[in-house]
This record gives C-alpha cells, structure tokens and sequence, in this order.
C-alpha cells in the first residue's frame, strides 16, 4: 500500500486524520509487543527446518531468522554498549502475518482482516495492526547483545501501514540510566511508502546472557 487510498485521498489529508485519531501514547507496551513478535513466529516445527526460508540465527539472542529479514546494529558486545549504539531490524509485514496476529492478540477488527469491508473505511484498504507494527521495535531491542528485558515504552502513531509494506524498526540508545537500564529512542518507517508511521521511547535492562 501507499499513502493513497482507493478513493484517491491526499497523502497529507490522510496523515492529518490518521494523526488527529491516533496520536495518543501507548503506556507500557510490553504485553503487546509479546503477542506481536509472537505473530511473527513460525509454528515449532519450521524451527527444525521443515521450512526453506527459516534459518539459524546469527546472534545467541534471537533463536532463528529469516531470510528475508534484515538487521543491523553498531556494537556486538554488550559490555561496550553506550549512547548512540544503535539496532535496525526490517521485514515485509505480510498478510500471514496479519491474520497470524489477529488469531493470537484476539484483535479481529475487520479493517485488518476483510478487503470489502475496509475498502469503504477512511484508508480505503486493508492496513496492519498497530500493535503488530509496533512488535517491530520488540524485535530490534532483541538483537542488542546481550539479554534485553522491556521495562516500558511509549509509542505515538503517526500513519498507517498497509498489507504487504516493506518496515523497518530503528532503536537508538540515548541515555545511559544506570544499573544496565537504558533508554532508547524508537522509531519505525514504512519503506515502501518513505513515511514514519510510529514514533517513541523505551527504557530497557539489558542482562549478561545466561550460561547455557
């Protein structure tokens, strides 16, 4: 999807509305975040590799890949992390994953899920979850080294993402709070349509990895 519906709305009027109706923050968004990366999890059994594109992890963090995601960060050793490291994750958020998410978060609202019904909605057409979008961010905090634990996050959302947009979630250390806490400036941008759809902070703890 791009920024422009099936009725030929204006970018800049859609953002004007989509940001009057959901500008509020979301407090402490650590549930939510769990259903979402949960959605984006393969069933058990593509972890034994019954599923081409499900491949082992680089990082001891995260238990596999795939091979269209795509992440970045600045430092590999959690005992050298400081303000300005940073951590880029990036998938395609796909309509599997939407009804995926939607079946696991009980979030069943037709706008996501039924092409005919959202079609006459302001968008014009389906879009993703907030929430799923934003499960982005728990999954670039992931892949910080070491062991990242969610102590709160607030998130303002500022547009829509549609089925099938290529998304990518930035997550940048700005304060060192102490006691291995952090905060993180968090945003995401929806490639496909050049726009910043989400927008917040995030205080994590980030713990040695357990001895295995």
């Amino acid at each position: 999807m791009t920024q422009e519906n099936s009725g030929g709305s204006n970018i800049s009027t859609m953002a004007d509305v989509w940001t009057k109706m959901a500008s509020t923050f979301v407090q402490s968004a650590t549930a939510a975040n769990r259903a979402a990366v949960s959605a984006m999890l393969p069933p058990l059994s593509t972890q034994n590799g019954s599923e081409p594109d499900a491949v082992p992890a680089s990082i001891p963090s995260v238990e596999y890949s795939r091979l269209d995601w795509e992440f970045e960060r600045s430092v590999d050793d959690s005992a050298e992390i400081s303000v300005g490291d940073s951590v880029t994750f990036e998938k395609t958020l796909t309509d599997e994953d939407v009804r995926a998410f939607a079946q696991v978060s009980g979030d069943t609202n037709r706008l996501h899920l039924d092409e005919e019904f959202a079609a006459k909605s302001r968008f014009g057409e389906r879009i993703v979850h907030g929430t799923l979008v934003s499960g982005l961010i728990s999954a670039a905090l992931a892949r910080l080294p070491g062991l990242t634990i969610y102590l709160s996050q607030d998130l303002e959302f500022r547009g829509p993402v549609g089925i099938g947009d290529r998304v990518s979630a930035r997550v940048e250390i700005v304060e060192d709070l102490g006691n291995d806490q952090y905060r993180l400036e968090t945003r995401i941008h929806d490639e496909t349509a050049d726009a910043t759809v989400v927008d917040g902070e995030a205080v994590v703890l980030i713990d040695d990895l357990p001895e295995e």
